[in-house]
């Protein structure tokens, strides 16, 4: 389950060993002015030099500086000399682009800041605001924060720029535009015709900005005149939708229904606020459907468009190759040993365990890495890739779900990394709705890209897999999972759940995060969740009782 040695997320290279870090001492300085001046310079040429050589500040700013840093930005933004406020930031540039369009663009009057309490060198405060565009006016309040650092180069403090000193929705290359806009608003309906707001299920404000960018011009709505965030590249490339600000006047909103069922949402956001960090899907392994999606994080829908390592979760995946190449079998002996070593690592078990006189599945079911990573020299580099591609329809950056989605990646590696995939670390990345997918298919035996709007609405074309899985293979993945739900590391969240069910959990490692990921996949009859709690520790007891707990609603 995730824990072993050297295999750390977001590694995407070939494995490095580092022998040490070299810190060099300079002391030329010293010898430096002795070498000059020991030879009788003068007085004044002494004190010429010691003008050349100021003390440069460094180490965190003060409280007296970090107070007057941030009145002098702010009290220059709030009179309207961009210029000045920009030069109190370290990054000028982006500084007086952004204020500048702050009221040429956005269209921003009679601002005021009022500073809170600081905190270290954060100091947050509040704006206040009217939008005005062309007779219509309405009111802009919100909440921000600035950072103040001190510049390297002379010890200056300065505020920390970032977008999002602007506006928290901001990421750095997005800008503020108040205008008439493109694209219409729409109103999202649940599968029984209910109005889905982010008022009621905060975790949709980004899926309802997605629905928004795919559907409004074809959904009927007209536009209307509003502020919003217009994403830069970096924020496209992330796959971030427009967000709406302030609305000055309402446009008329087109009607776009939705797979999400009403009470599956419900209970979902209220499973993910009971951590800090975490995501869940649910959906229908015979259809596709998309039942329920939640975030603790509102800002960011990492259930569909995270980018995580997904942990011993992807056993799931990797049993599915080893099964259909006849590597091994459910019952097969096959022990796990404590250690093994692949192309100079050497992998480790959680808590360097090991089964010795054991068949596969009770190391499937105990998620006992070496058990997986030992089969790497019978496996060719692109094995795993091609299997998450042909059977899983994972990684071809091609599903059309109804709003922006990352499909998963399993990148062709070789030697340690190769090894460290089929347990789900290396450069596999993952989302809950990609591993929700994964156990669908699991159940219903076919590959059925998951969607959030019936692909009738606007004729687009869903992802396919090139192949499907046997029935056997079918059949000794079902055997696996069902034998974990009932007696392996799933065991205690699926209790009181079959016997018509199957799970998996996971744990992924994450550089400078002392717990790990905890992640959890699972079916029940005709439904499937998965999930993950974000530096929560194990998945059986972090994401294994919110997933649960939807599995319970109904199989």
């Amino acid at each position: 389950m995730g824990n072993r040695r050297r295999v750390a997320e977001r590694r995407k290279t070939s494995p490095a060993v580092v022998g040490g870090m070299i810190a060099v001492v300079v002391g030329g300085a010293g010898f430096g002015v002795y070498a000059l001046y020991g030879g009788g310079a003068s007085a004044e040429d002494r004190a010429h030099s010691a003008s050349e050589h100021k003390h440069v500040k460094t180490g965190p700013p003060s409280a007296t500086e970090v107070r007057t840093t941030a009145e002098r930005f702010l009290t220059a933004w709030r009179q309207g000399k961009v210029t000045q406020a920009a030069a109190a930031t370290d990054d000028s540039g982006a500084a007086t682009a952004l204020l500048t369009g702050y009221t040429k663009d956005a269209h921003v009057k009679g601002v005021t800041l009022t500073e809170g309490t600081r905190t270290g060198a954060e100091v947050p405060f509040s704006v206040k605001g009217t939008v005005s565009y062309k007779g219509i006016s309405k009111p802009l309040a919100y909440d921000s924060t600035l950072t103040v650092v001190r510049r390297k180069s002379d010890g200056k403090p300065l505020v920390d720029w970032h977008a999002s000193v602007v506006h928290p929705d901001l990421k750095d290359g997005d800008t503020l535009v108040t205008g008439e806009s493109g694209t219409p608003p729409v109103k999202a309906l649940d599968r029984d015709g209910g109005e889905l707001t982010a008022a009621k299920y905060p975790s949709l404000g980004t899926v309802l900005d997605g629905l928004r960018e795919k559907f409004g011009k074809v959904a009927g709505g007209k536009a209307g005149v509003e502020l919003r965030v217009v994403r830069g590249k970096a924020s496209t490339k992330a796959k971030l939708s427009d967000k709406t600000l302030v609305e000055l006047s309402k446009g008329t909103p087109g009607t776009v229904k939705t797979t999400l069922d009403p009470a599956f949402q419900a209970a979902a956001e209220r499973q993910v606020g009971k951590q800090k960090r975490a995501s869940v899907v649910a959906m229908r392994p015979s259809t596709g459907e998309i039942l329920a999606v939640a975030n603790t994080d509102h800002g960011f829908n990492t259930a569909f468009q995270g980018s995580l390592a997904p942990g011993s979760t992807m056993k799931v995946v990797t049993s599915t190759m080893l099964f259909e190449k006849r590597l091994t079998t459910p019952g097969a002996s096959h022990p796990c040993p404590k250690t093994y070593k692949l192309a100079g690592w050497t992998f480790h078990n959680d808590d360097d365990s090991e089964i010795k006189h054991g068949t596969f599945k009770m190391s499937f079911g105990a998620s006992c890495n070496n058990a997986f990573i030992d089969f790497a020299p019978k496996l060719s580099d692109s094995d795993l890739t091609k299997e998450a591609q042909q059977v899983y329809g994972l990684g071809m950056n091609n599903w059309a779900i109804g709003v922006p989605s990352f499909d998963g990646s399993v990148p062709v590696q070789s030697g340690a990394q190769m090894g460290a995939s089929l347990i789900g670390q290396g450069g596999v990345r993952m989302n809950p709705l990609n591993m929700a997918s994964v156990a669908s298919t699991v159940e219903s035996g076919t590959f059925r890209q998951p969607y959030l709007v019936s692909p009738s609405v606007d004729h687009r074309t869903t992802a396919k897999a090139s192949r499907t899985m046997s029935s056997k293979t079918q059949s000794e993945l079902k055997e696996v999972m069902q034998y974990t739900a009932s007696y392996g590391t799933a065991a205690k969240a699926m209790s009181g759940l079959g016997p018509n069910y199957g799970a998996k959990t996971g744990s992924a490692e994450v550089d400078g995060q002392k717990k790990p990921n905890g992640w959890f996949t699972a079916y029940r009859g005709d439904l499937v969740a998965a999930g993950v709690v974000q530096a929560g520790g194990h998945g059986g007891d972090t994401a294994g009782p919110i997933v649960a707990s939807l599995l319970k609603m109904g199989g």
